[in-house]
């Protein structure tokens, strides 16, 4: 098989291969990669980040799960030490089995198609994780950094903003890309909180709470969270005419702690 056949994009798993060097140099000067770091990269592609971080970090690994692509970079990087290829799909890789010393760095370029579950996965592993590198269609990062009362603000926003600090760094525009996707594109940080600034006393109470406010946002927190609060709420000291995306992360927090208060722990 042709370098050129390995190198075709694969619709079903959502591939565009960043291609500007530009924007490239950008990602990696954003990740600052240190002699010492042990990173993780998600779906390395054609290796337009990994040839740029192998030299400079103490151990990659990649995770690719297109077999062709994945035979191309063991090909390259074969006799280079430091780089270990996992040929798998990304959900299904347990993260505790990355052995380090120190903390797991994360980066990588995300489908769409599965950017908000493996968020999600990378979430329950973040007391090994010191900070995350993604490229994402941008809607997903305005999601990610939106705060309340902006359009884009959701579960999504809530659920990531309570466990990390998050920034947009950069926009890409689909140029940057072979073949261009038909939409724009962004580069977000993402570094997890030691400890949150608002803490959740009873998680799962937090975590069904925003579920449940968003699945009916247009509603007011009384009527979308029925399921959750006993008749009239009377022991709550909150506004629950409010619409879910008025409600800050803290909001959401306390609400979640009087609810836990006042309820019991799920």
């Amino acid at each position: 098989m042709t370098e050129a056949n390995y190198r075709r994009p694969r619709k079903r798993f959502g591939q565009n291969f960043l291609i500007d060097n530009a924007i490239i140099d950008g990602i990696i000067a954003a990740i600052n990669p240190g002699d010492e770091d042990d990173i993780v990269e998600i779906g390395p592609g054609e290796g337009a980040l990994t040839k740029r971080l192998i030299n400079r970090c103490h151990r990659l690994w990649g995770i690719e799960i297109d077999r062709d692509l994945a035979a191309l970079l063991r090909d390259r990087y074969s006799g280079h030490e430091r780089f270990n290829l996992i040929c798998q799909d990304v959900l299904e890789v347990e993260f505790s089995q990355f052995q380090t010393a120190g903390m797991l760095r994360i980066a990588g370029n995300l489908p769409y198609n599965i950017s908000t579950p493996l968020l999600f996965k990378l979430l329950t592993s973040k007391a090994r994780i010191s900070d995350m590198h993604f490229m994402l269609q941008k809607e997903v990062v305005d999601r990610l950094v939106a705060k309340a009362g902006e359009k884009p603000y959701g579960r999504l926003s809530v659920m990531v903003q309570y466990h990390c600090t998050v920034e947009s760094l950069m926009t890409v525009p689909p140029a940057a890309f072979r073949p261009q996707p038909k939409v724009h594109s962004a580069v977000a940080r993402l570094q997890p909180y030691n400890r949150p600034p608002f803490l959740a006393e009873d998680y799962a109470m937090f975590e069904n709470l925003v579920n449940a406010a968003f699945q009916q946002r247009r509603k007011t927190l009384r009527n979308s969270l029925k399921r959750l609060l006993p008749a009239g709420a009377a022991n709550l000291d909150f506004d629950l005419a409010a619409r879910p995306e008025e409600l800050s992360v803290e909001q959401f927090v306390d609400l979640a702690n009087q609810m836990s208060s006042a309820y019991g722990r799920l």
